[in-house]
């Protein structure tokens, strides 16, 4: 009989958040969030087919362990801790240092699971970033931030405002012109970006002001896993471009 897979960032997220609002206690297998966390998980756009083929995925009993594991490795958990994983520990990190951006993210992606918004949307090569690592956000409310971003009429929308107002199709960080380097081809080109990322924002319906315009250097860096984070506003990357600025010109 095939094996569960290993928890991925995205599980352990939904989990976690259970753990923490539990005063980063365990939760019993008759324990009804246990029961409503393993049909969530059952349900998940990833591990294709594993509910159907895996009698035991993510089963009541699997969902109450993971707590556990959750729990007792907390740093200040006075027990013995239960083996765990490296990916549990990094999750627990991020719990202790961005409580609410973390419980955050976890509310965006079951709002994103119950409308039935991320089962609809394909898988996404951008999803983790370069080490293959997901922050915050994890997989899917990464998918889901780039599918809105590849919206065609939300950027048709953006663009022809900008261009009704008089504004220059530019980089807003970095100032990059696509019309002016590249000519006819560069015309009318550009990427947006949505300021504020799922955890903070919600999946709630996306306005115009709520896109920038970046390049397509400037909007990877934007996305790009870094120390914890998946997610930088136009002026986040700006602050980071001056301090590498500042460093590069003290050597």
């Amino acid at each position: 009989m095939p094996r569960s897979p290993a928890w991925t960032h995205d599980e352990l997220l939904l989990a976690c958040a259970l753990v923490v609002e539990n005063d980063w206690n365990e939760l019993r297998e008759g324990d009804s969030r246990v029961l409503d966390l393993s049909d969530l998980l059952r349900s998940l756009p990833i591990h294709e087919g594993a509910a159907q083929t895996i009698p035991k995925f993510r089963s009541i009993g699997s969902v109450s362990r993971k707590t556990s594991d959750l729990a007792s490795n907390h740093p200040a958990y006075s027990g013995t801790p239960t083996k765990g994983g490296q990916l549990d520990k990094e999750v627990i990190a991020a719990f202790i240092a961005q409580p609410s951006e973390m419980l955050g993210a976890a509310a965006g992606l079951r709002q994103g699971i119950g409308t039935g918004e991320l089962h609809k949307i394909p898988a996404d090569p951008d999803e983790l970033d370069d080490e293959g690592n997901s922050a915050i956000e994890g997989r899917l409310l990464a998918r889901w931030a780039l599918h809105r971003e590849r919206d065609r009429n939300l950027r048709a929308r953006k663009i022809a405002r900008a261009e009704k107002l008089g504004q220059p199709l530019q980089c807003e960080v970095c100032t990059f012109d696509f019309g002016r380097f590249y000519g006819a081809l560069g015309k009318g080109y550009v990427e947006i970006h949505h300021v504020l990322p799922l955890h903070i924002s919600g999946p709630r319906e996306t306005k115009l002001e709520d896109l920038a315009f970046l390049c397509a250097n400037c909007h990877r860096m934007c996305h790009r896993g870094h120390r914890g984070a998946s997610w930088r506003t136009p002026a986040a990357l700006r602050a980071e471009i001056e301090k590498a600025a500042k460093v590069g010109g003290a050597a």
